[in-house]
């Protein structure tokens, strides 16, 4: 049996996960059948550890807030002729407990036990913790 594993990516520009999920409802930002899609260079190697049930984890000014279902790798031809990988997402953007993450370029793999654990129902809407808190939160061991 395949493992999973998850992406994690940063929302470069994005306020909020209503900033975000406006974006993504733009016709730019999907795919032909009108799913979510981000456009990166590289082709992720573990493409079938993705795939086998793989999220994408949004950074949002420093912190983890969302994530989305990974429903595709398709291939992205660019007008620079360069090839390109555009993940495709299914819609909702999930919501997750906030969870402080530092910059970094492109994207990265996140393991099913790193990644942050969805918001039960109701709390999708609640503000995060400040940075700092949910930092020291996540010190200690708590989530």
């Amino acid at each position: 049996m395949s493992k999973t594993v998850n992406l994690i990516k940063l929302s470069v520009g994005t306020e909020d996960v209503a900033g975000l999920a406006a974006w993504q409802a733009t016709r730019r930002a999907q795919s032909e059948d009108g799913y979510p899609q981000h456009v990166t260079r590289m082709w992720p190697k573990r493409e079938s550890e993705i795939l086998n049930g793989g999220s994408i984890y949004w950074v949002i000014k420093g912190v983890i807030l969302a994530r989305q279902e990974i429903v595709r790798l398709d291939e992205y031809n660019s007008a620079d002729g360069i090839r390109r990988c555009a993940i495709v997402c299914d819609n909702p953007l999930i919501r997750v407990a906030a969870t402080p993450r530092r910059a970094f370029q492109g994207w990265r793999y996140l393991t099913p036990e790193d990644a942050p654990i969805d918001l039960p129902a109701g709390r999708e809407d609640e503000e995060p913790l400040p940075a700092e808190l949910s930092a020291a939160l996540a010190a200690i061991g708590v989530r």
